[in-house]
């Protein structure tokens, strides 16, 4: 067992109105382990992680993120479902309530920063009410030397309180949990959940208005990796499409699986300092690299064991999203530090339940920009309470829940972006073939990995620079021929060997797609319009 008794020194919360504490600054994740099972909140897995249940919520409650609306934020946030305006005295009075809850506790406290270019650099103190969530905080975000500790200055600051209960009435939430950002005071104040997502999530959030407002830089939802010759890979996709699955990748270096700045200077940087994936149905097979990274130092959340502590990744009676932590280094082929040059190709993932997309095509830049405005996937029945058949699931820019600013800012740079690197862009289907969800069957893995290496490597456009099937209905430039994948995966309809059901069903997504971009419309060009898919 590890001495957790001690920590190197120790540092006064004062000045943020938590009184007496008890604080544990700078553990080794070896001590917040071993602190998780001593006081009974986690328990060791055979692989070495420890396992730890996040109680009530499995998952993040967009309908309890708050931006506090102040003077930075009034003009510049686009206001609505999604960015949630909260009142600056109601933050305040809320605030000084979590940290008199802290006051007299034991706490847990972690200097680390964000953003692996120096010149991006943003420094965070992490408060956590719980040593596991303090193991969270190590694991996902970039860890200082010695040397930098030693006059470190926080930036922005995460109060993190799980056990904390609002009451809506008094404290103007929505319910008992809550997740609000304050751009003024430089606080990210979570309380009334323990799904830990929710630390990441609000500095992912707060740098996603900082760095286009303030330093001109894309933040993108996303995961990256770099080639042998430098190149570049950028891969979106919301949460099941496969982001951390197909960017660790044996061949490639990996520069992060989720969050990532686009520089002027044309540089892809980490934000991150490790990854958070799914393990629902993890298996080595499929994917060695994240299943042999759940080891000690590992967190894994909402999984069910076995008596040996064995874990049954099949299981999803606790919840679909299961989820493991580990730091970076837990993946042998990454990038250090974490930052690629020379974006080459991006690819933009769905998992279409609905089994119409091609499994890959090729886009043209107002096709790009319009399906990254759109970003679309698809929810399969059994994935929340009253989805009984698949159904279409838009998240503006491939992460809506966490874009403070109009998507069209983030879609405009973006295109900037990609003209001037002169990148290919392409749409790939890590979802349904033969049939939608319940008659077809998941693309192979291994067929989508082969057509990514494809593009990436050149042979798939080499392959069928003058032969590619423009897709009736999305206008896009289907492939129809791919090393190492059967000629006729290439094609949704053939798989289906059901033409008058394949169109209808194609069309009736298309119609989808229309429908929600309808809120767009108004600040789309005309290039990004003629993107959208026809009608019949």
């Amino acid at each position: 067992m590890v001495d957790h008794t001690q920590a190197t020194k120790t540092i006064s919360l004062d000045q943020y109105g938590i009184k007496n504490a008890k604080v544990r600054y700078q553990l080794s994740p070896e001590q917040l382990h071993d602190l998780t099972i001593a006081k009974e909140q986690g328990v060791e897995a055979s692989s070495g992680a420890i396992a730890v249940n996040t109680g009530e919520f499995t998952g993040r409650s967009p309908k309890d993120r708050f931006i506090v609306k102040d003077d930075i934020t009034k003009d510049r946030v686009w206001w609505g479902n999604i960015n949630i305006p909260f009142a600056s005295d109601k933050f305040e009075k809320l605030y000084a309530k979590v940290v008199d809850y802290l006051s007299d506790r034991e706490v847990f406290v972690r200097d680390s920063y964000a953003c692996a270019d120096e010149n991006y650099k943003l420094n965070i103190r992490v408060i956590n009410e719980y040593p596991w969530s303090n193991q969270f905080a190590y694991n996902m975000f970039l860890r200082p030397d010695e040397e930098e500790l030693k006059n470190f200055s926080p930036e922005w600051t995460i109060v993190n309180a799980p056990g904390f209960m609002a009451d809506p009435e008094i404290d103007g939430t929505r319910q008992h949990n809550f997740a609000i950002l304050d751009f003024t005071r430089k606080i990210a104040l979570i309380g009334g959940t323990g799904y830990t997502g929710e630390i990441k999530k609000g500095i992912f959030s707060a740098l996603n208005f900082v760095l286009p407002v303030f330093k001109n830089t894309l933040p993108m939802h996303c995961s990256a990796n770099v080639g042998e010759d430098g190149d570049t890979a950028i891969f979106f996709g919301l949460s099941g499409t496969g982001k951390t699955t197909l960017s660790t990748d044996p061949d490639r270096s990996l520069i992060g699986d989720d969050e990532h700045g686009w520089t002027n200077e044309n540089t892809v940087f980490n934000f991150e300092g490790g990854c958070y994936a799914k393990v629902i149905n993890l298996s080595r097979d499929q994917e060695p690299e994240i299943y042999d990274a759940i080891k000690k130092g590992a967190i894994l959340e909402n999984v069910i064991m076995d008596a040996n502590g064995n874990v049954d990744f099949k299981d999803t009676s606790i919840t679909q999203n299961t989820r493991v932590s580990y730091p970076i280094h837990h993946i042998e082929n990454i990038k250090v530090p974490s930052i690629g040059k020379n974006p080459k190709n991006i690819f933009f993932l769905t998992a279409d339940a609905f089994g119409v997309l091609p499994p890959i095509s090729k886009l043209t830049p107002g096709q790009a920009a319009y399906h990254f405005i759109s970003g679309y996937t698809a929810k399969v029945a059994g994935t929340e309470a009253g989805i009984n058949e698949p159904l279409p699931s838009f998240s503006a820019c491939f992460g809506a829940p966490f874009m403070p600013l109009h998507p069209t800012k983030y879609a405009e740079m973006l295109s900037a972006k990609m003209q001037d690197a002169g990148v290919n862009v392409w749409l790939v289907n890590t979802g349904w073939t033969g049939g939608p969800y319940g008659i077809g069957t998941r693309m192979k893995l291994k067929y989508t990995r082969a057509m990514i290496t494809a593009a990436i490597d050149g042979s798939l456009e080499a392959a069928n620079k003058d032969n590619y099937h423009v897709h009736s209905v999305f206008g896009v430039k289907q492939p129809r021929t791919c090393p190492n994948v059967p000629t006729e995966v290439l094609s949704p309809r053939t798989t289906w060997n059901n033409d008058e059901g394949y169109y209808k069903a194609a069309y009736k997504l298309s119609e989808s797609f229309r429908e929600n971009f309808k809120q767009f419309e108004e600040y789309a060009n005309q290039d990004i319009l003629d993107g959208a898919p026809n009608v019949k």
